[in-house]
């Protein structure tokens, strides 16, 4: 008998989300020590399989960069494991005898996790961990355009779980995903909480269902390039922001707004590193090219490169040119180029002062991305404070890629591949969100002592948190173990010598994930037109301007 597709995926997410909620009741009883054992052996699959997953999502998907897509899957397998590796997310986490306080955490149940087709492996590695990491259970509703890279990727990340000791059905993925589908994961009584990453509409779906969420708005990023600021800094900044997968992050630079007393110069030195500064006739082709006849949005040209967009526009660039950046007049649907692109177009926009740009990028951020992120370039404190204090944006980014910055890969943000953008932008919060999130906290509170005094009563310190402790004796016994395999060394650039031949994989011989993810972390995690030599310090947090 056949069944309509969207009756099917509606059936398809009531199947998953009984199975999960069965995984999830076994899961809850886990103890710390096997679940970092699990979310080790996932973030171990991930690794094994970057090239492989980012290769799948750039055939399937038809647009982005490999090394980019790569990057992004290590990053999240590697380095965001690495920084939540010894997170206590089970039973009591924290005691403070001194104020009588105890937290004791427990998992929220059932994670529907939403994810995109800009970057659906990377965020589909995320989901995963910090959801396993938090002892829940998650279903995934991929991007239909994504389907098939999100599944292989779930197939790779559960037969890791599965072979660690996790439940048969911890990890769970839509495979007839439709909005109908979407909608009934979202809002079913069994899900508990949903992260959603996408679209708009997807966000607003999410906040919409009845369930607690985690959604993330827009991003139409700003980046304000003050007159104190290093010029050559800023366009290698710029060029290594926008060529990391072109711009498919949502948190990369939209535009730029410059002041007048730099502008000609930067511009001079954009042109110098490779950028396209586009003539009045070639910023006419690029806005047509942004907006279709009828007013909406080309998402032809997302994850696509410049030299990609200048024949779709119809003039020609040089092939290895890294960002078109075109004059812009204002702000709102009438300028294409002030919008959301996700690609490398930057708009540019000319300000007389600091002052006047912080309002341009106040009106750029309103324009598509409130909540999100800003770029700022300025060795000037009370420029960089005033834009900080007055920007309506969760991330303000100050002399660095926005991109990388952002997601906790130049910065010490937390790591993270869901960036919340609060209130303002139409979510729950500004965070980065992390596996925390996907806790309950239960405090334990004692009295004060002092309390009994100011009301006259007589207190016994036997019945005080300092007589107390709820940790039990084999959690003291086991404190969480250290990672199997310090690749994140690797990555930071420092000596793998260290490494214990196959740690990452079980495997000792040529060839092994760890061999491989040194091999992955040599390339340019900032984009793929590596820098020379001489700006190696994009990769040295320590080297500053």
């Amino acid at each position: 008998m056949l069944m309509d597709r969207d009756l099917a995926s509606v059936q398809n997410a009531r199947d998953l989300l009984a199975r999960a909620d069965r995984a999830a009741a076994s899961f809850s009883k886990v103890e710390q020590g096997p679940v970092d054992r699990i979310v080790d052996a996932i973030a171990r699959s991930a690794t094994d399989h970057a090239e492989e997953m980012a290769r799948l999502a750039v055939e399937e998907i038809g647009f982005g960069d490999v090394e980019s897509k790569i990057q992004k899957n290590l990053f999240v397998s590697v380095r965001l494991h690495e920084a939540y590796r010894n997170l206590r997310t089970c039973g009591v986490v924290r005691e403070d005898h001194r104020r009588g306080l105890i937290e004791i955490a427990e998992p929220v149940g059932v994670v529907a996790g939403i994810i995109p087709c800009t970057n659906p492996t990377s965020t589909a590695i995320f989901k995963i961990l910090i959801a396993v990491k938090s002892r829940n259970a998650i279903v995934l509703s991929p991007h239909p355009r994504g389907a098939r890279c999100i599944g292989r990727t779930v197939e790779i990340l559960r037969r890791g779980a599965i072979e660690a000791g996790a439940p048969e059905d911890l990890i769970l993925c839509m495979s007839s995903p439709t909005l109908e589908g979407t909608q009934e994961l979202m809002s079913n009584p069994l899900t508990s909480v949903v992260v959603a990453t996408g679209g708009e509409g997807v966000v607003k779906a999410a906040y919409s269902s009845g369930k607690p969420a985690f959604g993330v708005g827009p991003g139409n990023p700003p980046v304000f390039v003050h007159q104190s600021a290093n010029l050559d800094h800023v366009a290698r900044c710029l060029i290594a922001s926008q060529t990391f997968d072109y711009g498919t992050i949502c948190s990369s630079e939209q535009s730029i707004v410059a002041e007048r007393s730099v502008a000609e110069q930067l511009r001079e030195t954009l042109a110098r590193e490779g950028c396209h500064i586009c003539n009045g006739n070639e910023t006419e082709l690029l806005k047509k090219l942004v907006q279709l006849p009828g007013g909406g949005f080309n998402t032809a040209i997302v994850g696509q490169s410049a030299s990609t967009l200048a024949r779709m526009a119809g003039f020609e660039v040089d092939e290895g040119c890294p960002i078109l950046i075109a004059p812009e007049e204002g702000v709102g649907e009438e300028y294409p180029l002030s919008r959301e692109k996700l690609a490398p177009i930057l708009a540019w926009y000319e300000v007389e002062d600091w002052r006047e740009g912080c309002k341009k990028c106040i009106e750029l951020i309103r324009y598509g991305g409130t909540g999100h992120t800003l770029g700022i370039y300025a060795r000037d404190p009370d420029v960089i404070r005033a834009f900080g204090l007055e920007k309506p944006v969760g991330r303000i980014i100050v002399n660095g890629p926005t991109t990388q910055g952002s997601v906790g890969l130049s910065t010490d943000l937390p790591p993270s591949m869901t960036l919340g953008c609060g209130a303002m932008g139409g979510n729950i919060t500004t965070d980065n969100i992390g596996p925390e999130h996907l806790l309950n906290l239960k405090r334990v509170a004692f009295p004060r002592s002092g309390f009994f005094a100011e009301v006259g009563l007589p207190f016994d310190e036997a019945d005080g948190a300092g007589s107390l402790r709820l940790t039990s004796a084999r959690e003291e016994a086991a404190p969480v173990e250290e990672p199997e395999a310090q690749v994140i060394h690797t990555a930071r650039g420092e000596s793998p010598s260290a490494l214990p031949s196959g740690t990452l994989s079980g495997r000792s011989e040529a060839g092994s994930a760890e061999a491989r993810t040194r091999e992955l972390s040599q390339r340019s995690l900032f984009g793929t037109r590596r820098p020379p030599e001489r700006d190696f310090y994009l990769h040295r947090p320590n080297k500053g301007l």
